[in-house]
């Protein structure tokens, strides 16, 4: 069942707001789970870890409306809300009245893997009782978002980190996505090479950079062409990036399961060094060739992505590289290798509730 924003009052329309008390249950009651993240890589997250935790059946799905969410989420119970940009404050504040409908509907957990969507509802679901969670997006290699700073800091979210280095007194360690796979040597298949060259869904950053650097490499009679002796066909997902004056056919946006499917066929996957579309090309059995956003260029809100793409590169899944960098010879170099699961995900152990956050972090971040 899908549902917009404006669904119901309160989601049980004969509750005053004396009635929308704080959300009680004893320990043997199920628990019903909101799941809270923007799109792109946040949501792909956030329905991987969903996979993974206990007792998240009874689940409310918030989130923006865009099709990789329809896609991700058909079947589930979602309400869409007004997109959430970049240090968005007003976007935060239209979530209030939101959050407070959520809590009417009997809501009593919260998981949230990000971004800025969170502060509009954790601090306000953590104040009315409800156990709220927080998990750092995996592209946080070097230390917390901003969200997550101020979100480690207030009374009843409890916040969780992705990588083992950074868990203190305020982060706990959930395990890192990126332990189940390994690089292995890759036969090469017959037919016209595979591509696809993927920017990921962020509305607000173009990514035209990449996809110039590209087209000179993947063209029919171009570097790789030339270089393998084989046709190369392309499938270019180009999000908000501007590429009419290119000679290219593009598919701006796609379904979740129609990227997915595309990856699984492909050859070669060049990505932006998003976490979703990483883990995307991971679950493909691809080593991605991966390039970062630069927010000196206007394309991402900070440098996360260099760091999630060098500790991609460092376990050996994947290649990092600047987008005017990228030669022939890494792409042949990506040919060689696939990746492989080596063992399952275990399931993702949220703090008890009740157990009380040691008072203050044992490391600090920039």
């Amino acid at each position: 069942m899908t549902r917009g924003a404006a669904v119901g009052r309160c989601g049980i329309a004969s509750r005053t707001s004396s009635d929308a008390a704080t959300p009680q249950r004893s320990d043997a009651s199920p628990a019903r789970t909101l799941f809270l993240s923007t799109t792109g890589g946040h949501l792909a997250q956030l329905v991987a870890l969903a996979g993974r935790l206990p007792g998240a059946s009874d689940a409310l799905w918030v989130t923006h409306d865009h099709p990789q969410s329809r896609s991700l989420l058909a079947g589930h119970e979602v309400w869409f809300v007004p997109y959430v940009g970049v240090r968005d404050i007003p976007g935060v504040l239209r979530c209030l009245p939101i959050a407070h409908r959520a809590a009417c509907a009997g809501i009593t957990r919260a998981v949230s893997t990000g971004s800025g969507i969170a502060l509009g509802f954790l601090p306000y679901l953590a104040a009315r009782g409800v156990d709220c969670h927080y998990v750092e997006s995996a592209a946080r290699v070097g230390g917390p978002s901003l969200t997550g700073r101020l979100l480690a800091r207030i009374p009843g979210v409890r916040t969780y980190t992705q990588h083992e280095h950074l868990a203190n007194g305020r982060w706990v360690f959930g395990g890192s996505p990126f332990d189940a796979y390994i690089s292995e040597l890759s036969e090469p298949r017959p037919g016209p090479l595979r591509v696809v060259v993927t920017v990921g869904t962020a509305a607000e950053f173009p990514f035209r950079r990449l996809v110039e650097g590209l087209v000179p490499l993947l063209a029919p009679d171009g570097s790789l062409a030339r270089a393998t002796g084989r046709p190369v066909e392309v499938l270019w997902q180009t999000g908000s990036t501007e590429v009419d004056d290119l000679p290219l056919t593009v598919s701006p946006f796609l379904p979740a399961r129609e990227l997915q499917a595309a990856l699984d066929e492909a050859d070669l996957v060049i990505a932006h060094a998003g976490t979703g579309s990483v883990l995307a090309a991971l679950d493909a059995g691809a080593a991605p060739v991966l390039v970062s956003r630069r927010a000196c260029r206007g394309e991402a809100g900070d440098d996360h992505q260099l760091q999630l793409a060098a500790e991609v590169a460092r376990r050996g899944l994947g290649s990092s590289h600047e987008a005017d960098e990228v030669t022939v010879d890494d792409l042949l170099a990506a040919l060689d290798r696939r990746v492989g699961v080596h063992s399952e995900r275990p399931p993702f152990q949220l703090a008890p509730r009740g157990v009380p956050r040691r008072p203050l972090a044992v490391k600090s971040w920039a």
